[in-house]
């Protein structure tokens, strides 16, 4: 099995066509006993569905051998003992990959001829997500973070956890430190005396400029690059012009937390976080609506599935609107376009939507998760022309 922590990355390797049958499970999961105590239970009923499916087109012996890796998975006990809060599994004869996943996703086993990716999307490529970066001169963490919830990640070997870890034997201040036997003073009181040539304050800002300067720069090449979130920096006041002053991370957004971050608890730093992100997301939203209302009245956006299914695989999608809790049962035919509808457990059917934004991604463009009450349409897409 792969446990992984799904990125943008993995979805070219879950839309690679494939010959035979492809297995997808998601379901949510409960991060804390007892609501996690039913999730292996739900699991192991999502597998029958799919055991079914799969019966049509599979003998006993490679029904068997094919979901060996999903019933081993259902017995492991120590995997089901850390959840977060859901979880998805992509199963065919040559690839398995098991996502734990940050955001509950819908309850549901598919098999087709292609991986259903659209609740993979939803955790991708929603429009709410963010990165938090949380620093203090004695601790760096990063969390990963949408308006519901927020978890650390683990950073990059190469990201410096302190600043004792980023500059080493080149910390100043602390042989530039004030030295407690200098000089007696008035009335015999020791005069703490400085050995270096600036204040005690100059070189403790040297050493965190230069500290923050290692961070910024491990932070862009190892997480802010390949996320390409906003990034909110949680940090005392004083550092705030600091880091940005040293900062190369365009991803860094123009407000931040105030207040020391290991103050606060993991929600509280989603919640200033969201208050910052949500009036960007409320507008990239209404960009992209405004976009497509003005582009119907000139074809170039549409909300019928089979004209846009024709422009997808034409390549003039720029940017797909999937509503993100809608399931159209059928297919998508790569060949011709043609749209038809069928039912969920027929083994060669999936998501029309699912394919549709398939197809998108496959030829260059973007796919955004909409929350049904946000979509311009009622057919579960709203596409974007590029010509």
């Amino acid at each position: 099995m792969t446990l992984t922590t799904p990125t943008v990355e993995h979805f070219p390797e879950l839309l690679l066509d494939r010959t035979g049958p492809c297995v997808s499970i998601y379901l949510p999961t409960g991060r804390r006993f007892p609501e996690s105590q039913q999730d292996v239970v739900r699991f192991r009923n999502l597998l029958r569905q799919a055991e079914s499916s799969l019966s049509d087109v599979l003998g006993a012996a490679e029904l068997e051998a094919f979901t060996a890796p999903l019933h081993d998975l259902a017995d492991s006990e120590r995997f089901w003992s850390h959840s977060l809060d859901g979880l998805a599994v992509f199963l065919h004869a040559d690839f398995y990959k098991v996502y734990k996943l940050q955001r509950a996703v819908p309850e549901r086993a598919i098999v087709a001829d292609s991986f259903h990716i659209k609740p993979l999307l939803r955790v991708l490529q929603s429009a709410d997500r963010f990165q938090l970066l949380a620093i203090t001169r004695d601790h760096v963490r990063l969390f990963h973070g949408n308006r519901d919830s927020v978890d650390e990640i683990v950073l990059h070997p190469a990201v410096p956890r302190t600043l004792i870890e980023a500059l080493g034997e080149e910390v100043t201040d602390a042989h530039t430190a004030f030295n407690s036997v200098g000089q007696l003073g008035h009335g015999g009181a020791q005069i703490a005396m400085h050995a270096g040539s600036g204040s005690r304050k100059d070189e403790i800002d040297k050493d965190t400029e230069r500290f923050f300067r290692v961070v910024d720069r491990a932070i862009l090449e190892h997480h802010a690059k390949h996320s390409g979130l906003p990034m909110v920096l949680a940090a005392l006041p004083e550092h705030h012009a600091l880091y940005r002053e040293v900062s190369h991370n365009t991803h860094l957004l123009p407000d931040a937390i105030a207040g020391n971050p290991d103050a606060f608890s993991p929600d509280e730093l989603r919640q200033k976080a969201w208050e910052i992100v949500e009036p960007r997301y409320t507008a990239r939203l209404q960009g992209y609506m405004d976009e497509y209302g003005a582009g119907l009245p000139r074809g170039l956006a549409s909300d019928a599935l089979s004209d846009v299914a024709m422009a997808a695989l034409g390549g003039r999608v720029r940017t797909l609107l999937v509503d993100d809790d809608r399931v159209v049962p059928g297919r998508v035919d790569r060949a011709t376009a043609h749209v038809s509808h069928g039912q969920l457990d027929d083994p060669h059917v999936d998501d029309i939507l699912d394919d549709l934004a398939e197809i998108v991604l496959r030829m260059g463009g973007d796919v955004v998760m909409v929350p049904r009450d946000r979509m311009p349409s009622i057919t579960g897409i709203a596409a974007i022309y590029r010509f």
